[in-house]
């Protein structure tokens, strides 16, 4: 039976040709497929099942070049779809109040920041204050598009907590903004020099003072992204901050303006397991100034370097607890950190034509929490961190020194999306020269109800 299914295909190509008028290229291409199917066909007739797969399965090569194909063609089988776009809506509302047994500047009523704890006796007022907010509300959206070159991700999100000229307000404040494709990604969002994951699960805002923390604008190359496998470089916006402390008031200074003439340089490198992992991290700065109004002997013009170097890591206990700790160190980038002051105070000289310059002030960063699961409904954090200024003459004597800062608490999670908590403060500052240490309290209570939609993407 095997044979005469052979013979009766051979008869069909050697004697149906004549009758139908093709071109020369035609021919051959019809010629070359039938020949095909049939070498599939004699190579299949050992078993009754080759012969049925073959006959249904094979497909003539033109179909897939473009070239014409035979009146009935074998069917083709269905392709595999590709991943489709996703756009998600998340966020989350959020409420939190307090009772502060200290003071603190009222800009920043609702967080821990020993920076702006009082640098004298009753700054900001009596101690004592009771205070409620939603600035943590966040909201955000993000899209993951397939591209011929990969999957194109954007990202924008925003929360209610208002700084910088709009300190102490609830209002609208940029988090992330950025795109990602392939290696290259553009925007705002963290800075390589950070590690987002040494944050602990607590519900103060603002967060460990001896953590780098800081959401920049950059453009950044990643050869090695994967988790916790991670490789990156980064163009950052530059920027910093000066204390002229006990010359503030010289007239040589008045016509000194910071200049940024290059971007700030930055890497990382991370290496680990799914929750455990070892991050290294650095950064170099170029920072300089104009003397806008120079005099006949004297030009302030100049310019100085920054740089730090940052180490990390998670270390995973149990089914989901985490210990979490960093230690960073560098000379004028106070600005990346999460809470400290300028980078940047005045230095005497031996030069006469410039006797004063700027000197990058060394910072040591620490960070050390424990986030502990005691199941899935409840949870703890409990933790420390510090951050030392290394102060130069020149500074006052209340100028910002040294800030510490801790916390723990109990975190209730009744349902998926929403969590109850209570949560223990402590901030500490110390001041340069005078002795002034100041300790602050607090406790909070704090409500947060998420929420996530995804359209499209894979069902």
């Amino acid at each position: 039976m095997h044979a005469a299914i052979v013979l009766v295909l051979l008869m069909g190509y050697f004697g149906c040709g004549p009758l139908i008028a093709q071109s020369r290229e035609e021919s051959q291409e019809h010629a070359y497929q039938d020949d095909r199917l049939t070498q599939e066909l004699i190579a299949s007739v050992s078993t009754p099942e080759g012969v049925l797969s073959a006959s249904v399965n094979s497909q003539p090569s033109g179909a897939a070049s473009g070239a014409a194909t035979t009146a009935s063609p074998a069917p083709q089988q269905p392709q595999p779809e590709g991943k489709k776009p996703e756009f998600e809506i998340y966020g989350f509302a959020m409420l939190d109040m307090g009772y502060n047994a200290g003071q603190i500047d009222p800009n920043w009523f609702d967080v821990v920041r020993p920076t702006k704890l009082p640098a004298l006796r009753d700054e900001f007022g009596h101690d004592g204050n009771f205070y409620a907010g939603v600035r943590q509300t966040r909201f955000g959206v993000k899209a993951n598009v397939p591209t011929s070159v990969g999957e194109l991700k954007t990202v924008f999100e925003f929360e209610l907590f208002g700084v910088g000229v709009d300190a102490g307000q609830t209002t609208f404040r940029l988090r992330h903004a950025y795109g990602e494709l392939g290696q290259f990604l553009a925007g705002q969002t963290w800075s390589p020099f950070m590690d987002p994951d040494v944050f602990p699960n607590s519900i103060e805002y603002w967060g460990p003072n001896g953590m780098v923390f800081f959401r920049n604008v950059q453009v950044r190359w990643q050869p090695v992204h994967n988790e916790n496998h991670q490789v990156m470089f980064a163009l950052e916006r530059p920027g910093a901050s000066a204390d002229l402390g006990a010359v503030a008031a010289r007239d040589i200074l008045q016509g000194v303006k910071f200049r940024f003439p290059a971007p700030d340089v930055s890497a990382r490198v991370r290496y680990g397991g799914k929750r455990t992992y070892i991050q290294f991290a650095g950064i170099g700065r170029y920072i300089a100034w104009s003397d806008t109004a120079p005099t006949a002997i004297t030009n302030l013009t100049g310019h100085t370097f920054g740089w730090g170097a940052h180490v990390s890591s998670n270390i995973g206990l149990d089914k989901k607890d985490a210990v979490k700790w960093s230690v960073v160190y560098g000379h004028g980038v106070e600005n990346y950190m999460n809470d400290a002051p300028v980078d940047i105070a005045p230095k005497v000289t031996t030069n006469i034509h410039r006797p004063i310059t700027g000197d990058p002030l060394p910072v040591l960063g620490i960070v050390a929490f424990y986030d502990r699961y005691w199941s899935e409904k409840w949870s703890t954090s409990i933790g420390y961190s510090l951050v030392n200024i290394d102060d130069v003459p020149l500074q006052l004597p209340d100028s910002f020194r040294r800030g510490q800062y801790g916390l723990v608490n109990l975190l209730y999670y009744p349902v998926k999306d929403a969590m109850a908590g209570a949560e223990f403060q402590w901030g500490r500052r110390q001041n340069f020269a005078d002795g002034w240490v100041y300790d602050d309290y607090r406790v909070q209570l704090s409500f947060r109800y998420n929420f996530s939609f995804k359209f499209g993407g894979d069902k």
